[in-house]
């Protein structure tokens, strides 16, 4: 594999994918409007690279979503991811995510854009970091890691991404969600503090 792209290894039946950009240059950057573009959509006329990428690859897994999508995320700020899930929504694929309070406000974050999209956020109200970074599709295909969302991470970061479609080890990642996603329920929450009562 060489050190500034995915590597591709078969490990004990699971594929791993291993992003790796080397520390004196990024990663290969690609236009990813070919995957995130409509059904016959007039090719994209910018001036980056058209082939595959990482990012590409992941997205490709992604779009492969049908049915579900569930996101537990520290950080969202990929513009291309977040159109990507964006698409998902549109084709009518039930979005969910989780994130961190306090990177959600960031600027550049994708947050904001999910939630004016009709896409369910749920976030912490705790002072520790909600630091997961996973995502579910359909039940049935786990992608986590060490990867954030953003670019930073996408470009310049050595990350290490896994992905499994093997349910012994998608369910617990999936009880987590749920329990997380129940956990942040704003019913759950008290905002205003609570009169007492009168005696």
């Amino acid at each position: 594999m060489t050190r500034d792209e995915w590597g591709i290894v078969w490990l004990a039946g699971e594929l791993c994918l291993a992003w790796t950009p080397p520390p004196s240059r990024s990663s290969p950057v690609t236009c990813p409007a070919a995957l995130l573009g409509e059904p016959g959509s007039a090719p994209c006329p910018c001036p980056l690279p058209h082939g595959d990428s990482p990012l590409a690859r992941l997205l490709r897994r992604l779009l492969s979503a049908r049915r579900s999508l569930e996101l537990c995320l520290f950080a969202f700020s990929s513009p291309q991811l977040g159109r990507a899930v964006q698409l998902l929504h549109r084709r009518g694929v039930r979005v969910r995510l989780v994130t961190d309070s306090d990177y959600m406000a960031l600027p550049g974050s994708q947050i904001g854009r999910l939630r004016q999209a009709g896409i369910q956020v749920r976030h912490d109200q705790e002072s520790g970091y909600m630091h997961h970074k996973f995502a579910i599709v359909d039940k049935k295909m786990l992608i986590t890691g060490s990867l954030n969302w953003t670019t930073q991470a996408i470009q310049n970061n050595r990350e290490n991404v896994l992905i499994v479609e093997d349910a012994e080890y998608v369910e617990p990642f999936l009880a987590e969600f749920e329990r997380i996603w129940e956990e942040y329920n704003p019913a759950n929450y008290t905002f205003f503090p609570t009169k007492k009562e009168q005696k």
